[in-house]
C-alpha cells in the first residue's frame, strides 16, 4: 500500500520526471504515460532497496522512454508532411533566475533541438538529455542505462556532435522574440509582403506540422520569399471567428491561434541576429488538445 509520503515523495519529482520523458519522446500524452507507469514502478518499489529517490525515479522513467521510443521506431510509423514536437507549455516564472541557465533548459526543449533529437538512437538521446538538460554526471548516467562510464562518454560525444551540426544557435531573448513575433503577425494580417520580408532571413525556413489533417505545407519551403508569399496567402484565406494570445512554449514565446474556443494552430519562430531564421506551424489537431484549455 502506497503512503501518503510516499506519494508526495513522487509528486515532488513530478516535474522533474515528466521533462525527462517530453524530451526524450517529444510528445506529451507518451510523456505523461511513461511518468504514469514510473508511478506504478514507485509503487510497487522496495523501499529498503531505494537510496536515493530522485536518482531511482529518473532511472526508472528514461528507461521507460528508451523502451517507448524504441517501440515507436520499430513500428516504422508514416507521417504525412514534415513533423515536430507537440507543443509543451514551459513557465519558468522565478525558479530559473539566471540567464544562462535558462537558455540551457530554454534550448532543451526548443522545437529545432527535438527535432533533431527525433534522428539520434535512443540511447544517444538518454544520454543527451540527461546529460545536457539536467547535468547529471557520465557516472550516473551509466548506472541509469546500465552502461559503462566510457561508453556513456562515446554515446554523449556522438549525440552532441550531431546536435550541433544539425541546428543553428538562435537567440534566446524572449523581449526580442515576442516583439518579432507581433511584428510578423501585423505584417501577415495586412498583407504587407514587404513588411514581411524585412523581418525574414534570407534563408528562413517555414517547417508546418498537419499530419496529413489540416492544411499546411507537405513540404519545407525555404526562403524570404516563399515564405511570406504563403503566409500572405493563407493569411488572407482567414480562420473562422480568430483569435491568438500568447503563451510560453517550448522555452520560448510563441502564439496559439483560435477558431471559436477551439485550438486551429500554433506558431514559433526562431530569431537569429535580430532576423527570422524559421517560422513553425503546428495545425495537426492531435497535437494541440493539450492546449485546449490554456
Amino acid at each position: 500500500m502506497t503512503t501518503d509520503t510516499e506519494t508526495d515523495v513522487f509528486e515532488e519529482h513530478r516535474p522533474v520526471l515528466l521533462g525527462v520523458a517530453y524530451r526524450m519522446l517529444g510528445r506529451v500524452a507518451d510523456a505523461e504515460d511513461v511518468v504514469q507507469e514510473a508511478w506504478l514502478r514507485w509503487s510497487g518499489a522496495d523501499r529498503s532497496e531505494v537510496r536515493e529517490p530522485r536518482a531511482y525515479l529518473v532511472r526508472i522513467t528514461t528507461r521507460l522512454a528508451i523502451d517507448r521510443l524504441r517501440q515507436v521506431k520499430a513500428r516504422g510509423e508514416t507521417y504525412i508532411g514534415p513533423w515536430l514536437p507537440e507543443p509543451y507549455i514551459t513557465d519558468f516564472g522565478d525558479t530559473v533566475p539566471d540567464t544562462a541557465e535558462r537558455a540551457v533548459l530554454a534550448d532543451s526543449v526548443s522545437l529545432a533541438v527535438l527535432v533533431v533529437l527525433e534522428s539520434l538512437s535512443p540511447l544517444e538521446r538518454a544520454v543527451f538529455v540527461l546529460r545536457e538538460a539536467f547535468g547529471y554526471p557520465y557516472a550516473d548516467i551509466a548506472v541509469m542505462l546500465d552502461r559503462g562510464e566510457s561508453a556513456v562518454r562515446q554515446l554523449a560525444g556522438r549525440a552532441r556532435k550531431h546536435v550541433d551540426e544539425r541546428r543553428t544557435r538562435y537567440d534566446v531573448d524572449p523581449t526580442q522574440r515576442r516583439d518579432l513575433t507581433e511584428r510578423f503577425l501585423a505584417a501577415a494580417a495586412d498583407g504587407d509582403l514587404e513588411g514581411l520580408m524585412s523581418l525574414l532571413a534570407p534563408d528562413v525556413r517555414l517547417v508546418g506540422d498537419s499530419g496529413g489533417k489540416s492544411k499546411a505545407p507537405l513540404r519545407v519551403l525555404e526562403t524570404a520569399d516563399k515564405v511570406s508569399r504563403f503566409i500572405v496567402g493563407a493569411a488572407r484565406k482567414g480562420v473562422p471567428d480568430l483569435s491568438w494570445h500568447f503563451l510560453e512554449l517550448n522555452g520560448g514565446p510563441a502564439v496559439i491561434a483560435l477558431s471559436g474556443d477551439k485550438p486551429d494552430s500554433v506558431f514559433q519562430l526562431d530569431v537569429v541576429d535580430g532576423r527570422i531564421q524559421a517560422v513553425y506551424i503546428i495545425r495537426n489537431p492531435d497535437k494541440l488538445r493539450s492546449l485546449a484549455d490554456v
